[in-house]
Formats: structure tokens, sequence, C-alpha cells
């Protein structure tokens, strides 16, 4: 019979002496009373307490985490955890570690990731700040089911469990408490499949401040949700602002909008043809940023991204770069002739930014293109 344990619960310590004793020792009642063969992992980041004393006299497994940071201690309990399942919980008494036969059933089920949902089971008076209850957690998990379409409620929930095949997959990178959010971003992005449990919290037992900061460590999850979503950071609002302007200014070009009080002119030309250049701007940006991304391995690589150098490459982006600035070209010099008509005197402002303001905004457009192309064909080299 192998020696292998089944189940590694791992635990983030920074200087819990006050609650780590229980916690191993609701972690250990549970192995025993449900016949799980596993074991207890404490990650210490740098605790000066004596939390590891603690720890190793009540026969956990104790991982020095050298690198600061929530998510740096939980890669370095779980990276050094023998078992095929992984069940990761604050030390600080939040979590009911005798009751996590929910979780492991669904990891028995073939679940890859499992999620508590604190607003299902349950949260004691005191336990979350105000802000996180009301706020700051149901908005990021909003954000991320939007940004992500992640069929779950509750983000940030401290307890979850994972196969160790799973983390692996996952390829996580982010070293505070952002971690949380890579886990459940990475499982949906490599499409691995995520169920989630009711979960009680509890009152910590701890009498310090906690570790988690909330606007710092807010902003950190919101930054993060963003930047691994380009699409609504940059492609949705810039094709949004390249479509207003282009439109807008087409129908400028043609002829002033006229109202009842006021009228757009050459002068909200100007501004129309700004919206273009800067959606088209943030469109370029997102391709960069998906390019790096995923090359860095920070994003996994999708069927579609494989299709985009299909259809973008430097030999095309080149040719429509130049087809730009050949019509630009060519209008700056249709501008120069009706001015040449004047015998080089006033012009008509009127008529003549109509014609020299698609110019340079089809110059610039040209001048993009080009540059994106080339930078584009760098980044994508390896393809």
């Amino acid at each position: 019979m192998s020696n292998k344990p089944e189940l590694s619960i791992v635990m983030p310590c920074l200087n819990e002496a006050e609650t780590l004793a229980i916690c191993i020792h609701k972690a250990q009642s549970f192995l025993e009373k449900n016949n799980v063969m596993g074991e207890i992992i404490i990650a210490d980041n740098g605790s000066t307490d004596g939390s590891k004393a603690i720890a190793k006299s009540h026969n956990a497994i104790v991982i020095h985490a050298e690198q600061k940071g929530y998510g740096s201690a939980l890669k370095a309990g779980i990276e050094a955890a023998n078992g095929s399942y992984i069940i990761m919980g604050d030390a600080d008494d939040s979590y009911d570690f005798s009751n996590l036969m929910p979780y492991l059933v669904e990891l028995r089920n073939g679940k890859d990731l499992v999620m508590g949902n604190r607003f299902k089971g349950g949260i004691e008076k005191d336990a979350m700040p105000f802000l996180h209850q009301y706020l700051g957690n149901p908005v990021l998990s909003f954000v991320g089911r939007l940004f992500f379409k992640i069929n779950i409620n509750d983000f940030h929930c401290g307890l979850r469990g994972f196969s160790k095949s799973a983390y692996k997959t996952m390829n996580l990178k982010t070293s505070g408490m952002e971690f949380a959010s890579e886990m459940v971003v990475k499982s949906k992005l490599n499409n691995l499949s995520i169920a989630e449990v009711p979960t009680k919290l509890h009152k910590d037992g701890r009498t310090r401040a906690p570790h988690l900061k909330t606007w710092s460590d807010g902003w950190r999850h919101l930054r993060f949700l963003m930047l691994y979503a380009p699409n609504w950071l940059f492609l949705y609002p810039g094709i949004l602002l390249a479509l207003v302007g282009f439109v807008m200014s087409f129908i400028l070009v043609l002829n002033p909008i006229e109202f009842e009080s006021f009228t757009l002119d050459v002068h909200t030309l100007l501004y129309t043809s700004a919206f273009l250049l800067v959606g088209f701007q943030f469109i370029i940006f997102y391709g960069l940023t998906k390019i790096f991304a995923v090359e860095n391995e920070l994003l996994p690589k999708s069927n579609r991204y494989n299709k985009l150098f299909k259809f973008i490459n430097l030999e095309k982006g080149l040719i429509f770069g130049f087809v730009l600035l050949i019509i630009g070209v060519y209008l700056s010099f249709k501008g120069l002739a009706s001015w040449e008509n004047t015998r080089f005197g006033p012009l008509d402002t009127s008529t003549t930014l109509r014609i020299i303001i698609p110019a340079i905004t089809t110059l610039q457009l040209g001048i993009q293109t080009i540059l994106f192309s080339l930078f584009f064909s760098v980044l994508g080299l390896k393809k």
C-alpha cells in the first residue's frame, strides 16, 4: 500500500502563534475522523513569534518561503506538497479545517478547483469588515464574472481545494494577495473544471491587525483582473472610440451637423478624428499586450491566438499602412491645390479643414500601422 498522501492541507503563516495550533488540530481531526491519508504543511513567511516551533511541536511540516507575500508563501507550500489534492486555507482560525469533506468529495469527483462560498455558507458577525462584505468582494467577484465568464460568486474565499496536476497547469506567477484571483482566472483560461461549495466564515482568533489591507490589496486584485483581460481594458473601449470617431468624422467631412441652437463643424471634426486615433491606439495596445502576455506565459495560448498570426502579419500590416499613407499624401496635395487656387491667399477654413484633417488623420494612422506591424512581428518572432 502506498504511503503517498491523498490530501495536503497547506496553510500560509506569518506570525499566527495565537491560532496556528487550533488550525493544525482541526486539520488533524479531519484527517483522522474521515480516514484520509494526508499531511499538514505550514508555509512560513518569516514568522518571529514562535509559529514555526508551534507547527513542529504539532507534527506539521514546516516550509520556509524566502520571498515575502501571500502568494509566495502558498506557492512554496504547494510545491512541497506530496498529496494528489491540496486544500489551502488561512491559519487565523476563520475557516473550519475539521469540515473539509465537501471539498474533498468534489476533488474526488474530478473537479480541478473547488472554491468556498462564504456568502452561501454564512458570515459570522464581525468576521468580515463591512467594506469587504458589501463592496470589495461583491464588486471584484462581479468584475471577475464579467471579464472571464466564471460562474462563481466568491472570488476571494481563502479556503479552496485543487488537484496538484491542475496547479501545475495554472502556472501561477503572482506573489501577493492577487494570487487568489490569478488561481481562479488561470483555471478558467486553461479550461479547468470549477466547483463551489458553501463555506462558513468565522471571526478569526487573532488580537493583532490582519495582513490584508483593504484598499491596496483590493487595488492589486482589480489591477490583476484588468491586466489579464486586455479586451475589456483596451479592445472594447478602443473599438467604441474608433467607431464613434470614424462615423462622426465621415458625417462631418460631408457636411456640418446643424441643430436648432448650435452647429457641429470642423472644430468638432478635430475631436472626432482624435477619437478615431486614440481608439486605434487602444486596439494596437490590446494586440501588443496580448502577444507579450502569451509569449511570457502570463496567459495561455488559445486557438484564436494561433490564428492571429495567419490574419495579421508584417507584410499585410505594411501594405495597409502604406495605403493609408498614400491616401494621406493625396489628400494633403489636394488641400495644397485648393490653396494654390486662391494664389496662396486666405482660405475658406470650413472647406479646407475638411480635407486637411482627414489627411493628417490617415497619415498618422498609416505610420501607427507600420510601426505596430514591425513591433507585432518582433514580439511574435517565435511564431
